[in-house]
């Protein structure tokens, strides 16, 4: 008997921070590294890791690494995402980490889904012909060895629902100088999520066309609550389609098995929202024996005074699904 915790967790801006800088990284790896411990993951997918840079060397998971010391974690393989040199990103790394054998990776960004075009309404000055609407984050997807079986783990982030900069209407960070604009922002951010949400269903489907007995995880922050389309998207429930013949073609949230008063990742505004998911194929359910979020010490983070100097770890919860395989 093999059992498999599978987790996934939005580290919320895993980075260094100049010195004399509060909270450092230091103090944030106090408080985070007994999550990661808790965990107990053999496969963990990870959001928002920044890259660190050092003299003469490509850009590194320096952050990252410092974090898994001394866990269950620490000397995994990280496979992560990557521009074209051989660095990782500055910002916002998708992160796979496990000791079990890698069969083989890749990143997906608008490669199964064209970047749409749209004229903007309301930039100054106006557009004159249409913009590609490209996504900044790509899919990750890392195929991993189960005692010689592949498993398809798919990494994501999707697009958050804060508001695209429109030309123009931006008085400052925060502030927009007209309703419509901050509306066409943020509809413009709900066409990114939806072209991550429809890649990441394309690539689930090519997987399961190529073997229809793929097992596949698909986990990572969705920005979007279970009832909302970029979920439903990449679920493809037969509610949905209409269509029984793809039954075994669907995604099953294993936060289903979570009781509701404990189902949330973030705190936003006095009620808790589930953000972060792990859909697994139908077939996986029969080696699912449950799942835990980690959402004790979860603070409010809309509270207008909660800085990260006060809450220096992630305001998302960690999510671990255990899996036996015999």
């Amino acid at each position: 008997m093999t059992t498999i915790r599978i987790s996934t967790f939005n580290v919320e801006n895993l980075d260094e921070t100049p010195p004399g800088a509060r909270p450092s990284l230091a103090e944030r790896i106090v408080l985070m590294k007994p999550q990661i411990k808790r965990l107990k993951a053999d496969i963990a997918l990870f959001q928002e890791v920044h890259g660190q840079e050092r003299p003469g060397q490509p850009r590194a998971l320096l952050a990252l690494q410092d974090l898994i010391t001394d866990t269950n974690l620490a000397g995994s393989t990280l496979v992560s995402t990557k521009p074209s040199d051989n660095a990782v990103y500055d910002v916002r790394n998708l992160v796979v980490a496990t000791h079990l054998p890698i069969i083989a990776h890749q990143q997906l960004r608008n490669d199964l889904v064209d970047k749409p075009t749209y004229r903007r309404l309301t930039a100054i000055p106006p557009d004159p012909n249409p913009i590609e609407i490209g996504v900044e984050r790509p899919i990750l997807h890392v195929q991993i060895s189960l005692d010689g079986r592949p498993l398809h783990v798919i990494n994501v982030h999707l697009k958050s629902k804060i508001p695209t900069d429109i030309p123009g209407q931006m008085l400052d960070t925060y502030t927009w100088r007209a309703a419509d604009a901050w509306a066409e922002g943020s509809f413009i951010s709900s066409m990114k999520r939806m072209s991550q949400a429809l890649e990441v269903r394309r690539l689930v489907d090519q997987i399961l066309t190529a073997d229809a007995d793929a097992w596949i995880v698909v986990g990572g922050d969705f920005n979007a609550t279970p009832d909302e389309i970029p979920v439903l998207a990449i679920r493809g429930a037969v509610e949905d389609t209409g269509n029984g013949d793809l039954s075994n073609r669907i995604l099953v949230p294993i936060e289903h098995s979570i009781p509701a008063p404990s189902r949330y990742t973030l705190y936003h505004q006095g009620h808790g929202q589930m953000l972060d998911h792990m859909l697994v194929t139908r077939n996986l359910l029969a080696h699912y024996r449950g799942s835990e979020i980690h959402n004790e010490v979860l603070h409010d983070e809309s509270a207008a005074f909660g800085t990260d100097r006060k809450y220096p770890e992630s305001d998302h919860a960690p999510v671990v699904a255990t899996f036996e395989f015999e």
